[in-house]
């Protein structure tokens, strides 16, 4: 009788398991959306890349404030044209869309960034992690989160530069 017991328990308990909806994918049409406004921001395309984003979008990069895409594009446009190059390690790169509890579509991406600066030659490398919220195919949602503190130094580097030539320049004159 022990075993009958023990039987239809382990019975009801892979039954209940079997009815769970799947709330994790790796691949979805959210996350090629996610993978091309990748592409996209890499090529500097900056019209795809806004297309991806409801016109309403909230972008909030390491702060509880957003952005609008306007200000984002703006901040990116700064970003990339002191980079003589930039973008995502996609050998190393992890993507995955999830339904949460509240049923709200999101796109978790982890990579790793690297640009080199044009104006010193630097490269950095920086981890970063993208939580994407989406409603009805477009993002309405986007959290960047990366540690900005390599990036800013050598921001800082060339701002003092160009301020130290243009220091010069005036002296002799």
């Amino acid at each position: 009788m022990k075993n009958v017991f023990l039987l239809t328990l382990a019975l009801l308990l892979c039954m209940a398991c079997q009815n769970q909806p799947q709330r994790y994918f790796p691949d979805s049409a959210e996350t090629e959306t996610l993978k091309a406004g990748i592409k996209a921001y890499e090529a500097g395309d900056w019209d795809t890349w806004k297309g991806h984003f409801a016109d309403t979008a909230k972008i909030y990069v390491n702060s509880t404030k957003p952005l609008t895409i306007e200000e984002r594009v703006n901040t990116l446009k700064s970003m990339t044209s002191a980079m003589s190059s930039y973008g995502f390690n996609h050998d190393k790169e992890y993507v995955e869309m999830v339904l949460d509890k509240e049923d709200e579509t999101w796109v978790y991406y982890w990579s790793a960034h690297k640009g080199t600066f044009a104006a010193t030659n630097t490269e950095l490398v920086i981890p970063v992690h993208l939580a994407v919220q989406f409603v009805d195919g477009k993002i309405v949602e986007e959290h960047v989160y990366y540690d900005g503190t390599a990036m800013n130094a050598e921001f800082a580097k060339i701002a003092a530069a160009a301020a130290a030539a243009e220091e010069a320049e005036s002296s002799e004159e």
